[in-house]
């Protein structure tokens, strides 16, 4: 068990050292570095960019939070919000097996059972990570749920 935890801690030490590596590279490298992409830009009343719905960068896309904005339960409001967050994913490329990580805000965190039963196994067999909290005064536009999510093409 020891032996399996220091296994795993320095292959945890290994993947940071190699982040910052990157991190370092990446800078040297700026010039060949990819384009940021930005996909379903929404403006403000003004007409200026405000947020975009899905943004790819070299080969990881990152989907804006989506929510369900009808009448419904909480479990129609997941079903209907990981449907769009496929939607998006397949627009840049990608797919659900494809999400590394995924965040869920709920308006009632008295939701977490059936939203968690809506969501479980949309992700295929292997699952990303997942943060889950209860937003204080609710979802923006009065939906029970809103996931966001980052994944690969």
């Amino acid at each position: 068990m020891k032996e399996q935890r220091r296994s795993t801690l320095k292959k945890l030490f290994a993947s940071i050292a190699g982040i910052a590596g990157l991190g370092v590279a990446t800078q040297a490298n700026a010039d060949t570095a990819p384009e940021k992409e930005v996909f379903n830009v929404v403006k403000d009343e003004q007409d200026v960019p405000l947020f975009s719905g899905s943004t790819r960068y070299g080969n990881l896309v990152f989907i804006a939070g989506k929510g369900a904005h009808f009448d419904g339960d909480i479990t129609a409001h997941t079903k209907h919000v990981l449907d769009e967050l496929e939607k998006e994913l397949v627009k840049a490329g990608s797919s659900m097996d494809k999400v590394l990580k995924c965040s869920v805000f709920l308006h009632d965190l008295n939701d977490y059972k059936a939203m968690n039963e809506a969501y479980k196994g949309r992700f295929g067999s292997k699952p990303p990570v997942r943060t889950t909290v209860a937003v204080y005064g609710g979802v923006p536009g009065d939906s029970l749920v809103e996931i966001d999510c980052i994944a690969y093409v």
